[in-house]
């Protein structure tokens, strides 16, 4: 159902901290809507209100393993989005609490407020029959949300990537640190890396009802690269070079066993696992137009954003001069 954005629209987000819920609470703030930021420690969620006019953006606690926090953050809403997920679980935030169950008591806090309109944001890859735990919640909290509200958007993008990611900046960082760098499975495993502003003008689509929910959206950039390309991209962006050393599976399996032991882990068992699987749109999402250039949105390239924000890994960091 569509939502008319304008100051007389509340629209709660889950997750709306976060680096892609930056963006869409950007993007909603220019439509004038009125935006409930539920997030678990709001006091950390000053950074959003610049992004606004005063009062437009009001951050409340809410946890998606407590479902009354989530309806008390979704009463009165016209549309809830959920962009809560996890890289790696970390005591009582596991996969299945956050990725599974979570989005279920999103959406049964989305249909008890009487929301009209829920856009879930999901990860292309999620399969139940997937070897990684992350893919297989991703798809169980899309079967949840489908359950309990039937008429919710689904979007699953690609990786995301933009000033703050986790993906270039990471990649980077690894180069500026370490003389060799690792290729997962060879490097071959492909991705389409998709501009997190993007994403957010997917997700207002999505609420101005361009969007149908018979089945996702998935959400790529204009390239697809693999991971051998994605490194070379890195070191040729950050004007670094480092040889590139082929790492079978089962070893980077073994690596990531004792880096998942980390505060915030480099590499964990099931991100390899994921990697066992490439992460590009499918064919059947071109075919129906459940794409970004579906939703007329063209689509942003790596080289117009990418190479600006990793400057800082360079030798010379702004001074560096790179030319393409």
């Amino acid at each position: 159902m569509a939502i008319t954005l304008n100051t007389s629209a509340l629209i709660t987000i889950y997750g709306g901290s976060g680096f892609l819920g930056r963006h869409v609470v950007r993007a909603l703030a220019k439509t004038g809507a009125r935006m409930r930021v539920a997030v678990r420690r709001p006091e950390l969620a000053g950074h959003l209100q610049p992004l606004g006019d005063v009062g437009q953006i009001n951050a409340v606690q809410a946890n998606v393993r407590f479902p009354d926090s989530l309806i008390a953050a979704a009463r009165d809403a016209d549309a809830v989005i959920n962009l809560v997920g996890i890289l790696f679980a970390s005591g009582k935030q596991t996969f299945k609490s956050v990725q599974d169950e979570g989005a279920r008591n999103v959406a049964e806090a989305a249909r008890a407020a009487g929301a009209r309109a829920l856009v879930h944001v999901s990860a292309i890859g999620a399969a139940a029959d997937s070897p990684s735990m992350y893919a297989r919640t991703k798809a169980a909290g899309e079967a949840a949300v489908r359950e309990v509200f039937p008429e919710a958007v689904i979007i699953r993008p690609s990786i995301v990537f933009g000033p703050e990611d986790d993906f270039f900046n990471r990649f980077a960082s690894l180069a500026q640190l370490f003389p060799v760098l690792p290729l997962i499975g060879g490097g071959h495993t492909k991705f389409q890396p998709v501009f997190v502003g993007d994403v957010a003008k997917a997700v207002v689509a999505a609420l101005e009802g361009r969007a149908g929910a018979e089945a996702p959206y998935e959400l790529g950039g204009p390239e697809i690269l693999t991971m051998k390309e994605v490194m070379r991209r890195v070191l040729d962006y950050t004007m670094r070079k480092r040889p590139l050393v082929p790492l079978p599976f089962w070893l980077a399996k073994l690596q990531g066993f004792f880096l998942q032991l980390l505060p915030k882990p480099l590499l964990t068992v099931d991100q390899v696992r994921l990697l066992e699987r490439d992460n590009v749109v499918s064919d059947d999402a071109i075919k129906a137009e459940r794409t970004l250039e579906g939703l007329g949105i063209e689509p942003v390239a790596i080289a117009s954003v990418v190479p600006e924000y990793l400057e800082q890994y360079r030798p010379r960091g702004q001074f560096s001069v790179y030319k393409p």
